[in-house]
């Protein structure tokens, strides 16, 4: 295919086959050529880190480069043209590194010269940049010609990506497993063997929801480990007045090293997106100038952070194109990095992130107007909604909850996401929505009620937390001494935008959840074939219309079954 790019990680990909000529992420041809590029020298590095490993080798800084080289590709994360190509240029100087580690390490096993052929991503070098422009034109997702292998490969790279991520949030907070780190180099690494079979990749691929579930439970350890399990609690959107900052992103405890620096000014904090969850956390919720949540789900920003006239922070993947409107009030942290907005540096020898400047602009831009809010209960991680599985189960065996629908995953822009307001809108009311991640903006502002002191939308918290979900299900099976969560009256919609999304389906696949709906828009990514497969073994179908998906809800695996 004749194109400047080609890019079809996302449910946004255009025709719902890929980006050719700019994203609708934002980012144009050349940053998405630089994050092949990128992604290609990762799977070099990962040549010689398994086989660094295979000689009990190997290197905490080369791990946690690859880790955050993906984390950096995944969707809405960086869009800088210069950051990007610094890492490509320190991804040399990293490979040279794990090499020489392993070629070390061979020789004084074997005593003899490694002459095994190495692929062109462990060999390859540039300088020159225009050399290096071309190489990224070169080496995207379309180098791969057979289309069920390049549909296999990418479906394992994305879940890589997400596990990547999550594994990110988890480490920065001071918990690591050495065994994450070795899979996704082994995933990546695999992705250059030209002699592997579909059924390899496809064992590959469940392997990676494996490592989904520990990356999610991993970060499910790291939060609560440190800022305590997650409480039910109840979270203002409304606005006080003073001086404010809004966060948004993921990364907790950039907003906890912000709460602090802040202590004994006037200055007020807020959540956006999928920051609302650390409300529920009591080692963030102790801050009294925590005091709520400002807008929705990430897509909303543009026109969210216009209306928020004070300083912003993205802390994470999520970030858009920022207008003038705040462009001049935006800053960016960690990996994510957009041309122009000013960026708060990384921590180093364990000292906090100097915040001082988004302080200052806080404070410069003045007091916000007071108003209004509604108020939105979270916090039912699986702690918390297993402390309360005797009304649960009360509420099932008397008939008052016939139904649970897990409506979890990511937002995005289209129409076609109403879906989901309209199905929560029409469930019956003796329905429980269980959700996670910011796809619960679509509903979680609606008045659903509840169910004998139940709320009808239980709120596990981020993406990630989907995990909690996964607990809880299975907890449930085991009081209702079911053999899976699949004879539950459980059904899952999820609903899915970009890697962190594939990771957490790769997860529940791998759990051996069957019937899962995904939407709006089947993967661009899955060939005809893939998806076959997927249909066939875990029964993956597409959303369809509110109605036929709600009669089929209903119908299927009514709450007397268990």
């Amino acid at each position: 295919m004749d194109s400047k790019m080609y890019c079809f990680q996302c449910e946004e990909t255009v025709n719902g086959q890929g980006c050719t000529v700019k994203g609708v992420c934002g980012k144009d041809d050349q940053v998405a050529n630089l994050q092949d590029l990128l992604i290609y020298l990762l799977k070099g590095i990962s040549f010689y880190g398994v086989k660094a490993r295979e000689l009990g080798k190997k290197s905490q800084e080369v791990d946690v480069f690859v880790m955050e080289g993906l984390f950096t590709t995944v969707t809405n994360v960086n869009f800088d043209n210069d950051s990007i190509s610094e890492l490509i240029k320190k991804a040399f100087l990293v490979r040279n590194k794990i090499k020489d580690i392993f070629l070390s390490a061979y020789r004084e096993k074997s005593n003899k010269t490694f002459d095994e052929p190495i692929p062109d991503a462990a060999a390859w070098y540039s300088s020159d940049e225009q050399e290096l422009i071309d190489k990224a034109s070169k080496v995207g997702v379309l180098s791969e010609t057979n289309e069920d292998l390049r549909s296999l490969k990418e479906l394992l790279i994305y879940g890589i990506k997400g596990i990547a991520a999550y594994t990110d949030h988890a480490y920065i907070l001071k918990e690591k497993d050495d065994s994450i780190f070795a899979f996704i180099q082994e995933g990546l690494e695999a992705t250059l063997n030209p002699t592997l079979s579909a059924e390899q990749l496809l064992a590959l691929i469940m392997k990676a929801g494996e490592f989904s579930v520990k990356s999610m439970a991993l970060l499910d350890k790291a939060n609560t480990g440190v800022y305590g399990d997650p409480e039910i609690t109840e979270v203002t959107t409304g606005v006080k007045a003073g001086p404010a900052i809004l966060v948004s992103g993921h990364d907790l405890l950039d907003l906890e090293e912000l709460l602090k620096q802040t202590q004994g000014t006037n200055i007020n904090i807020y959540t956006h997106g999928e920051m609302l969850p650390a409300h529920s956390y009591p080692g963030l919720k102790k801050y009294k100038n925590l005091v709520g949540n400002f807008g929705t789900a990430w897509h909303t920003q543009r026109k969210e952070f216009e209306e928020f006239k004070g300083a912003i922070v993205m802390t994470t993947n999520c970030i858009q194109k920022p207008t003038e409107l705040y462009e001049q009030r935006i800053f960016t942290t960690g990996l994510v990095a957009w041309p122009g907005v000013a960026h708060i540096a990384d921590r180093t020898s364990d000292k906090a992130k100097d915040f001082s400047a988004v302080i200052k602009k806080a404070i410069e831009l003045g007091d916000l107007e007071e108003r209004e809010g509604k108020k939105l209960t979270i916090g039912f991680a699986h702690k918390a909604t297993l402390g309360v599985a005797d009304k649960i189960v009360e509420a099932v065996k008397g008939g008052m909850i016939k139904k649970f629908v897990v409506m979890a995953g990511c937002d995005g822009r289209s129409n076609e996401r109403n879906y989901f307001t309209d199905l929560a809108n029409k469930l019956p009311k003796d329905a429980v929505i269980l959700t996670a991640g910011c796809a619960k903006y679509r509903y979680n502002m609606l008045d659903l009620g509840d169910i004998g002191g139940i709320p009808r939308v239980i709120d596990a918290g981020q993406c990630n937390d989907s995990y909690s979900l996964v607990v809880i299900a299975q907890k449930l099976a085991e009081v209702f001494g079911a053999k899976s969560i699949n004879e539950l009256p459980l059904s899952f919609d999820i609903a899915w935008y970009e890697q962190k999304a594939v990771c957490v389906l790769l997860a529940l696949l791998f759990l051996g959840v069957k019937g899962i709906r995904l939407g709006p828009r089947l993967p661009g990514f899955v060939s005809p074939a893939v998806l076959k497969i997927l249909v066939e073994k875990f029964d993956i179908k597409p959303i369809t219309t509110v109605d036929e998906d709600l009669d089929d809800i209903m119908d299927s695996q009514e709450a007397a079954s268990v």
